[in-house]
């Protein structure tokens, strides 16, 4: 049988789940990254258009190229950046529809570790970007328990219902994003992206969490009771367990080799 796959089809589900998780590091990486004004950018698994707005609002870019392999990502992306100099499109992240050398900056937030090879992901990342040109990226650390939604994969996964993976988890870490940005670009940099946010209480943080369609899945799956003692534990695992949270992401970039 073959393995369930994580998909992103409601972009307003997402932008609960993830979209401010997003917002947030995504302003922390883009202070990072410290780009000039009047770029053109790539923003390679764009989404619901969160970190591509983030973009826009702090950027001033010139034109900014989203893609995303989710028409309902899309679809929702175009009613928030509606009035942006942004141009949608759904595609592939290994096989991208832009010519050699035509962006300043190509970025993915949050969607390394959903490419099948994450190798080919960068050479695209490359291939598009002009020499000199920005190549960054950021990805919660998978590995090292950085997942906003961390406690609950974990008890869904001790309760005999473990949630989907993304195909490429292991490139989250900072061992594995280092090499890989270090064999393509120069001027390889790495950083630790902590993210800290407020919900209203633990079942806000719960609902919010479990509207992701893997989670919600692995959840549907239990019974009442299971549900039940998985939240209770769940809340046992979160410092405070009250209602601000934290996760953390690896962000690498480098510059394109002339």
């Amino acid at each position: 049988m073959a393995e369930p796959q994580i998909r992103f089809d409601d972009g307003a589900a997402y932008e609960r789940m993830m979209g401010a998780w997003s917002r947030i590091a995504g302003d922390v990486f883009l202070d990072w990254l410290g780009p000039a004004n009047g770029l053109t950018w790539a923003d390679i698994g764009c989404g619901n258009g969160a970190f591509t707005q983030a973009m826009v609002d702090r950027c001033a870019p010139k034109r900014v190229f989203g893609m995303d392999p989710s028409a309902g990502q899309i679809a929702y992306a175009q009613t928030r950046l509606a009035s942006a100099p942004v141009e949608l499109t759904s595609g592939d992240a290994m096989a991208l529809p832009y010519p050699d050398n035509s962006v300043d900056a190509a970025t993915m937030a949050l969607v390394l570790f959903f490419v099948p090879d994450p190798k080919k992901g960068l050479a695209e990342m490359v291939r598009i970007t002009r020499p000199g040109g920005i190549v960054a990226a950021y990805v919660w650390d998978l590995p090292g328990g950085g997942f906003p939604a961390d406690a609950i994969w974990k008890e869904l996964a001790a309760a005999g219902h473990p949630v989907p993976q993304p195909p490429s988890a292991g490139i989250s870490s900072m061992d594995a994003l280092t090499a890989l940005w270090s064999g393509s670009l120069d001027e390889v940099e790495t950083k630790r992206i902590d993210v800290e946010r407020s919900f209203n209480g633990f079942d806000d943080y719960w609902d919010a969490c479990t509207g992701s369609s893997s989670i919600r899945g692995a959840v549907q799956s239990l019974s009442a009771e299971q549900v039940g003692q998985v939240k209770a534990r769940v809340r046992d695992r979160l410092p405070g367990k009250g209602a601000r949270f934290t996760a953390f992401a690896n962000a690498a970039k480098g510059k394109v080799r002339s």
